[in-house]
């Protein structure tokens, strides 16, 4: 009888002590959840947008909301207008006193000399190097990596410069679609040009050769520099080299476009966006947004867009790249949910519903930055171009954009308009440029 009881005891006692080791670990984990959900709780981020209206970007942040309990992710669509400079102002603040500033954003990929020190690095945890490269165009690991070596910025696009051009006029010089090679495609614009009895240009075949009257003119100025294999700018990303004979070169090729009796285009014309959707314009380059302004301006013109024309003694294809990265506040308190959020809008699943949403909206999506969607751009008639040329893109780090263009611009009018000495205006162009870039890029 003893025995039994005894066994008994010990059955009550094992039994206690599962339910008390049971309630132990309920507790524990309970604690641990309620720990980690401590560890988001009240997390909010402000993130500005630059193209996307909330329609298309909420249904993404409440995906994400839904599955991360706590973060608050407050997005605004900037105006594009004034954008860089009330951005760079709001990150100067924010590094140096308690001034409110975006904790994600928008930076174009020219940017990263001029703003890396006040931006979080791209966590090895979130996204390595390695798996970087092997997700997005070789223009991105370039554009977005700083002197320092890190990484500063996730695309959710890529764009760049592309040809636009008038099919109906085309069709009239006897051409389905533009040449790929530089001579053949000069060839055609010499073609689709009209003149008057005054040697006037009433109907133009490419807009090239000028600057005050091209949209995109320094892009174009820059691609055909990368072409010819110029290095533009030093490992430090305060020193640039114009003052080269093949620099001068290059100029006299792109201003000779506007000059002389065989000028295909300029200066005293209509910009080239405005003459391509009056129909006065075979072609034009810019980067695929462009599609954009002349549906809205021209909703029954018929144009195509083709890759950028390449240089016959080039082995490897050179295109221009020009688009946009989500980056963090460096003095944000929550960066690394900041990164996870942005790697979020990163994965492909994502990526494709944020398309589908901006389609909703007007004629396409931004292009696919990731390299493994590349496929679904091919057959777009918006996009087969951007698919084409992406692998293949690349930019340079000005740092300060703004300055830079400018600049460029003003060498180009000084030579095409004031009659200015190419070698000269290269080196005033060169000093402008160095001079402010030693303060914005260091």
């Amino acid at each position: 009888m003893e025995l039994k009881n005894k066994k008994f005891i010990i059955i009550i006692a094992i039994v206690l002590f599962l339910l008390l080791a049971g309630v132990g670990t309920f507790l524990l984990l309970t604690k641990i959840k309620n720990d980690n959900n401590d560890n988001v709780k009240n997390v909010e981020l402000v993130y500005w947008g630059l193209w996307e209206p909330s329609s298309v970007m909420q249904p993404l942040i409440d995906e994400y909301e839904s599955t991360h309990q706590g973060v608050n992710i407050l997005y605004s669509q900037q105006t594009s207008s004034n954008y860089e400079n009330r951005l760079f102002a709001r990150l100067q603040q924010a590094s140096t006193s308690t001034e409110p500033a975006p904790d994600i954003f928008r930076i174009h990929n020219t940017w990263v000399p001029k703003y890396y020190t006040y931006l979080s690095p791209l966590p090895e945890k979130t996204m390595s190097r390695e798996t970087y490269s092997q997700t997005f165009y070789p223009t991105a690991l370039s554009d977005f990596t700083a002197k320092d070596g890190k990484l500063y910025a996730i695309p959710l696009e890529v764009d760049g410069l592309v040809l636009f051009y008038n099919k109906q006029l085309l069709v009239n010089a006897g051409f389905s679609e533009p040449p790929a090679d530089w001579d053949s495609l000069i060839d055609l614009a010499h073609k689709l040009t009209k003149k008057d009895s005054s040697g006037k240009i009433t109907q133009a075949g490419l807009a090239i050769g000028t600057s005050r009257n091209i949209l995109h003119a320094s892009e174009i100025f820059s691609f055909l520099l990368l072409q010819e294999g110029v290095e533009l700018i030093d490992s430090t990303r305060t020193n640039v080299t114009l003052n080269t004979t093949k620099v001068e070169s290059v100029l006299n090729t792109y201003t000779g476009f506007a000059t002389g009796k065989q000028a295909v285009w300029s200066s005293d014309l209509r910009y080239d966006l405005e003459m391509f959707y009056s129909g006065k314009l075979g072609m034009m380059i810019a980067p695929s947004w462009r599609a954009f302004d002349v549906i809205l301006s021209s909703p029954t013109i018929e144009f195509g867009m083709a890759t950028l024309p390449q240089l016959g003694a080039n082995q490897q294809k050179v295109y221009y790249s020009t688009y946009w990265a989500e980056a963090v506040n460096k003095s944000s308190e929550n960066a690394d949910v900041a990164w996870d959020f942005i790697n979020f809008l990163a994965q492909k699943e994502t990526m494709m519903t944020k398309f589908s949403n901006e389609s909703k909206t007007r004629a396409f999506g931004e292009p696919y930055s990731l390299v493994e969607l590349n496929s679904s751009m091919s057959g777009n008639s918006y996009l087969t171009a951007i698919a084409e040329m992406a692998p293949y893109m690349k930019s340079w780090q000005m740092g300060d954009e703004t300055v830079v263009k400018e600049t460029l611009n003003q060498l180009i009018t000084s030579v095409v308009e004031d009659g200015q000495d190419p070698s000269a205006a290269l080196k005033n162009a060169q000093d402008d440029i160095n001079d402010q870039l030693a303060q914005t890029n260091k």
